[in-house]
Parts: C-alpha cells; sequence; structure tokens
C-alpha cells in the first residue's frame, strides 16, 4: 500500500499548504493517517468515497457492476467506474441505496459492456486515485476527465475537469441499480440551465426507499437530453445527459446535489444552509475540518506510520453510520443502524467519544418505536429490514441511562419493555418455553439459539432499567428471563445446544458444524454469549481454570482440511472468528479465568494479524464501525464484554501513549510502560486497580491509566 500512502499524502499537500507553519501548540493533522482504502478489497465491503461524520451522503464511485464482492458499490481489484452515486453503506454485505449515479462523458470513448447494463464506463488505475477523510479523486482515464469528490452532511459536491471537446457531457441516471437494489418511480425536472430538482423511490433490502434531490452546476448546460421525465407519469429508469461544450482544456465544471429523505422543497435548504456557492475547495476544507475535530479526540504516541494508519482509518470508520435522516429544519434524527453488529463496542464507544450524537441516536429509536410500536432492529432510510436477531437497541439505551446521559427515560423503558415482550420473531416462543425450539421456528433462518441467548441479554438489560426506576415487578420478572440462557446450557458437552418443543437436546451433535440453529455462526462462537452473567457461566463450564482452558481451546482448535466454511467465517483464530461479532469479546473473558493477562495477548494478536494498512485490511464486513470500533477499544487497552454495564475490561494498549479529549473538557491519559509489558498491574491516577476493569465513570472523570 505504498502507492496509496504515497499518492494521499500528494493529494493532501494542497489541502493543507494555506495553513500557517505549525507551533508548538498547533495539533499534527490525522486525516492523512486515513485510508479510505481499506477494506474495499476482500469481505470488508467498505467504499472510498467522500462523506463527513455520520453524514447522510455517501458520494463515493460506483464500479456498476453486481455482485457480493462489490456489494458496497467498488471493488478495488476492478479497472472500470460507472458513475458516483450519493448513498452508500458500510461493511453491511448488504446491497442497497447507490442513489443518484452521475457521470462525466465525452467523444473519446463510447464502449459499451453487458456486465455494466451497457451505461457508460471509463477505465482508471489506482495510481491516479486518491482518498482521505471527505476527499476523494481518480482520473477517468478513457475519457481524460478528472473527478473529485467532497460532501456536506447533507450535499455531494463533484469537480470534474475536462480536457477540450466539444461533447462534454453530465448524465443524472436515476435508473440505476445493482444487487438489491429496484427503482420503483424516478422523476426529473429541468428548473434552468443550471438546475436539476426531482427524486428516486425504491425498494431493496429496505422497502419503500424515498430520496428526493436538487442538483445545480457551476456552468449552464448548452441543451439536454431527458428520458421518460413527465411528473404526471413518472417511470423507473428516467435520466438526463445534460450536453457542454467545454472549449479549453482543463475546463471545471462543479456539480453540486443535495439530498433530502422527504420532499424537494427541504432538499433545496440543505443546499441553502450547506452549500451556497460553487467553491469546491472550500467545501473541502470545510469536510476536512470536521474530521480532523473528530479524530483529535483521540492522540497516539508511538506506533509506526502504518499502525497509526491502521488506528485512525478505525476511528474514521466508526463514524461512517449511522447517518443522517433529518433536513436542516427538522428536528435531528438519524438511521443506519446496523444494532445486531454495534450494540457490542460501536455504541459504548459512542458514549466516550460521542455521547450527544449517541443521544441523539436513542431519540431516533424513541421516533422509530412511536411510529412503528417496537424498537428498531436494522433500519434504514426510514424502513425496517428486520434483518438478524436480538432486540438490540435496549442495551444501547440502557447503557446511555445507566451512563447518566439525558435521555427519556419513561419513554425510553416503555419502548424497551414493548419490544421485549412483543410476540414477533419468535419472542412469543421465546416467552412460552425459556427458549426457542428448533423445532417451532419455522422463521426460514431458525437460528434459534442464537435468539435465545441474545433476548436472554437484552431481557437483563430490561431488568437493570426496571430496577433503576424502581419497577420491582418488571425487575424480578425480567431478570428471571435474563437466566434463560441456562435453559440451553448442556452439562454434558459444556456447549449451548439446540433443544425442541419437548425438552430435548438435538442429536447428532457438533460445535463445529455451522447449523441452522445459530446465527452466521456455531456452537464454539456462542458458546461465550452470556455477557451479564459470565460468572454464573464460568461456574456452568466447570470454575476459573476449565473456562481458561476452554478458551485456550477455542483459539487453538484448527479447521479441518475438509470442512467447509460459510462466506462469514473470516479472521479466523482456531475457531474464533474475527470476522463475525458473536467472537468479539471472547479475547476478554480471560479476565474472567486464572489468567486475565492472557486478554492482552490475545488483543493484540487479533490487532496484529487482523488488521491491515491495504484494501484487504479488514477479514470481514467491517459492519457499520462495529469491526473499527473492536480495533479503538482493543487499542485503548480495555473492551466492553458487556455493552451496558459500563465496565471496560483490561488488555493492553498499542500504543505508549494515548490521549482521549473527552467532550466534557477533561483529558484521559493511557500509558504502558514497555512494548512487551503483560499487563499484570494496571494503576489508575497512580494507585492499584484490583479489579480487571474501569468504569465509564472513572474514564469520564478523567486521568491516567498506567500498565506496568
Amino acid at each position: 500500500m505504498r502507492l496509496l500512502k504515497v499518492t494521499t499524502a500528494i493529494a493532501l499537500l494542497t489541502l493543507f499548504a494555506c495553513h500557517t507553519t505549525p507551533t508548538t501548540d498547533t495539533p499534527e493533522p490525522l486525516t492523512p493517517y486515513v485510508n479510505p482504502f481499506i477494506g474495499t478489497d476482500g469481505t470488508g465491503n467498505t467504499y472510498p468515497g467522500a462523506t463527513t461524520p455520520f453524514g447522510m451522503v455517501q458520494l463515493s464511485p460506483d464500479i456498476g457492476i453486481p455482485g457480493w464482492d462489490r456489494i458496497s458499490g467498488y471493488f478495488y481489484p476492478d479497472s472500470i467506474i460507472t458513475g458516483f452515486s450519493h448513498t452508500h453503506l458500510s461493511g453491511t454485505g448488504a446491497g442497497d441505496l447507490y442513489d443518484i449515479l452521475t457521470m462525466p462523458t465525452n467523444s473519446k470513448f463510447t464502449k459499451r459492456i453487458e456486465a455494466n447494463n451497457y451505461k457508460p464506463f471509463s477505465y482508471f488505475q489506482h495510481g491516479t486515485e486518491t482518498a482521505t477523510a471527505g476527499y476523494y479523486r481518480v482520473q477517468l482515464e478513457s475519457y481524460n476527465i478528472g473527478v473529485e469528490l467532497t460532501a456536506t452532511p447533507r450535499v455531494g459536491v463533484q469537480r470534474y475537469t475536462f480536457p477540450q471537446d466539444n461533447q462534454s457531457d453530465i448524465t443524472i441516471d436515476l435508473g440505476y441499480a445493482i444487487n438489491w437494489d429496484k427503482p420503483t418511480a424516478t422523476y426529473l425536472k429541468v428548473v434552468d440551465d443550471t438546475t436539476i430538482e426531482g427524486y428516486r423511490y425504491s425498494t431493496g433490502w429496505a422497502r419503500d426507499q424515498k430520496v428526493y434531490f436538487v442538483a445545480k452546476l457551476s456552468k449552464p448546460f448548452a441543451n439536454y437530453t431527458l428520458t421518460q421525465t413527465t411528473e404526471s407519469n413518472t417511470t423507473n429508469n428516467s435520466k438526463i445527459v445534460l450536453h457542454y461544450g467545454t472549449t479549453q482544456e482543463g475546463e471545471t465544471i462543479v456539480l453540486k446535489t443535495a439530498l433530502s429523505m422527504h420532499n424537494i422543497a427541504a432538499a433545496y435548504q440543505n443546499m441553502e444552509a450547506e452549500a451556497p456557492h460553487f467553491s469546491f475547495d472550500e467545501y473541502r476544507e470545510q469536510a476536512h475540518n470536521l474530521w480532523e475535530q473528530q479524530l483529535q479526540k483521540i492522540i497516539v504516541k508511538g506506533g509506526d506510520d502504518d499502525t497509526r494508519t491502521i488506528f485512525y482509518t478505525m476511528l474514521y470508520q466508526t463514524m461512517l453510520a449511522p447517518n443522517l435522516y433529518s433536513d436542516v429544519k427538522a428536528p435531528v434524527r438519524y438511521d443506519t443502524f446496523s444494532l445486531w453488529d454495534t450494540f457490542r463496542a460501536a455504541h459504548p464507544l459512542y458514549t466516550i467519544l460521542h455521547p450527544q450524537t449517541n443521544v441523539q441516536f436513542i431519540n431516533s429509536f424513541l421516533a422509530h418505536y412511536k411510529e412503528n410500536g417496537t424498537l428498531p432492529v436494522w433500519s434504514m432510510q426510514g424502513g425496517e429490514t428486520n434483518m438478524m436477531i436480538g432486540y438490540h437497541a435496549v442495551p444501547i439505551i440502557v447503557d446511555a441511562y445507566l451512563k447518566g446521559l439525558p435521555i427519556d427515560a419513561n419513554l425510553a423503558y416503555e419502548a424497551c419493555k414493548a419490544s421485549a415482550m412483543s410476540d414477533e420473531r419468535e419472542i412469543d416462543l421465546y416467552k412460552k418455553y425459556g427458549y426457542v425450539p428448533y423445532d417451532l421456528d419455522k422463521s426460514g433462518e431458525n437460528w434459534s439459539v442464537s435468539k435465545s441467548l441474545e433476548y436472554a441479554y437484552d431481557d437483563w438489560c430490561v431488568a437493570q432499567f426496571a430496577a433503576a426506576l424502581g419497577k420491582k415487578e418488571d425487575a424480578a420478572y425480567f431478570g428471571k428471563r435474563a437466566e434463560n440462557w441456562r435453559n440451553l446450557f448442556d452439562t454434558e458437552t459444556f456447549f449451548f445446544r439446540p433443544k425442541n418443543s419437548a425438552g430435548k437436546f438435538i442429536t447428532p451433535f457438533n460445535p463445529k458444524e455451522y447449523t441452522p440453529y445459530f446465527c452466521e455462526s456455531n456452537a464454539w462462537h456462542y458458546r461465550w454469549f452470556v455477557p451479564h452473567n459470565v460468572s454464573g457461566l464460568v461456574t456452568a463450564m466447570g470454575g476459573a481454570q476449565a473456562f481458561e482452558n476452554a478458551i485456550d481451546d477455542m483459539f487453538s482448535l484448527r479447521v479441518n482440511p475438509d470442512e467447509k466454511l460459510p462466506i462469514f467465517s473470516t479472521g479466523m483464530i482456531g475457531q474464533y472468528v474475527h470476522g463475525n461479532e458473536p467472537s468479539h469479546h471472547v479475547a476478554y473473558l480471560y479476565n474472567f479465568g486464572s489468567l486475565p493477562q492472557k486478554a492482552a495477548h490475545r488483543a493484540m494478536q487479533i490487532m496484529r494479524t487482523q488488521y491491515h494498512n491495504n484494501p484487504a485490511g479488514h477479514c470481514g464486513n467491517e459492519d457499520c464501525g462495529q469491526m473499527s470500533a473492536w480495533y479503538i477499544f482493543s487499542a485503548l487497552g480495555f473492551y466492553p464484554v458487556n455493552p451496558a454495564d459500563g465496565k471496560f475490561y483490561f488488555g493492553m494498549p498499542l500504543f505508549s501513549e494515548i490521549t482521549l479529549n473527552l467532550d466534557n473538557g477533561k483529558t484521559f491519559v493511557i500509558k504502558k510502560e514497555k512494548e512487551q509489558s503483560a499487563g499484570n498491574e494496571v494503576y489508575l491516577n497512580h494507585k492499584l486497580v484490583k479489579e480487571r476493569y474501569i468504569t465509564y465513570k472513572q474514564l469520564m472523570q478523567g486521568g491516567e491509566l498506567l500498565f506496568k
């Protein structure tokens, strides 16, 4: 990845050229350490384009060819670009969005191919492609057109640098769709010779998606070709080609496109508020400053350039989702909640780095509840996909409440209880039997063991919430449900095992086998999912030494050559799978065994073997920030085994010194004495920490944590 690092550095020279010479008080710029190409190859499924922290717009190149490798629109090994669309998902493995595709062309290249549905495209080379936080550039070599992308929260801004050509065009294609995405109604209107407005309705992973937009250009077009556009006869394939004559070599045209998920009038308001002019460089500088403000919340010392690049790219990727859903004149609302993933580490990280934004996320949950009767499961674009399992908005809400963040406690508890008492997604079976019987789960995916364990954890969270609010009866009821994990624990194999409605364990049973009863995993992975009662699990497995030995076995039991693995089993160390979320807390469970120092060893091993500064640098789907949040926590030297109890269990810091600049004005400094320190002793403000964790309250008070 030396080429990527060099080209990114060159691109950034102009970005910082207007700054004065840094003084000792000027912080080192951190955006040069962000490499958005990490995860664009292999199984990462990330995109390299321009966005702002938690922004509505994700303006990024699209290869234009469908397939799981290109699920985010872009795949590093490819060599063509079909255009630049304004919405993308980060690392989800789900093929949706790709709204409002634009593409500059000219007369120099007219080839078309079936693979991208015969749409205009260009070849490109990575040597002329650069990216950093809030900025992307590529040369469309087939046309010799330079393309630069940047963004405000709600507006995508593009600058095209054309050669001389009397047939230069810009296409806005609302019919473009790949993977699961399908337009259902599209509309385009030419307002004047620099303004286009319209909408794109679509269905896909989320149903009934609506994106409205207004696009403005810095140069009037000479004429245009409009396809299927009358408002009374909307189609699902509207397209407009804006015709220009670029009379001079190097002529630039800036195209800015404001989005709204609600109406065209709001898109105009978003444009007026965030992008009133055509100075691309000014928007790029604003995006850079937004990212710097967020990245400066963690300052690291030590480590080589690759390690620092991985760290700050992971920090960057924790802020690619959730995404802004509201307009400038509306109450703030977010969506794109990959909750089965992000409840584990991303949202606990937000309570440290973005506490007020996390409150806005929770307010968005509650708005969803008022509209739908339950909390979101996996929501995006204002709709529910019902993907994955659990009611994991609950631990996020409870975590925030117990940490003292300002939320509407009464409404939040009402929503948590309603979600836990729903009869959907086999919760009715879970309530009746105390587990989901595998022979009664008719959902199609089953996942009966995983559902039972995750529902039990979420129930524990509801119980804590109820107890904190003085609701003793509810606390007792949900506290009892929280112990339902015991109903599937097999005392012969010491694994969680599928059970039928007659109370009989399934036979035969192989814990390594990937079966329909475990969600994207096997019994080895879900063996550890009792984060609310690890001490109870330790006892059930025979005590601390037996528990530790079992964790050792997980990391050492290799896959046989003849075993077939599913696509989500990546980043494997023995039976441990870092490329998927159920295993993420396992290394830190050593803190409950006889040798807690092993947590530091395993966490360091995972950081150094499963994350790399290259396009294939993620070992699995990045999943809207969860994979990155695991790395950030682990690099800090601790991790939330139970995402809702405010405790962070020790591993080992990756850097010699790390400073957290907290929003409350305090700083928390993490140090380690030497690189190979085993982490036997940890001191908080010069006092030995007797527990194997620190608390959120201790961290937010500021101070120093020293690993000896």
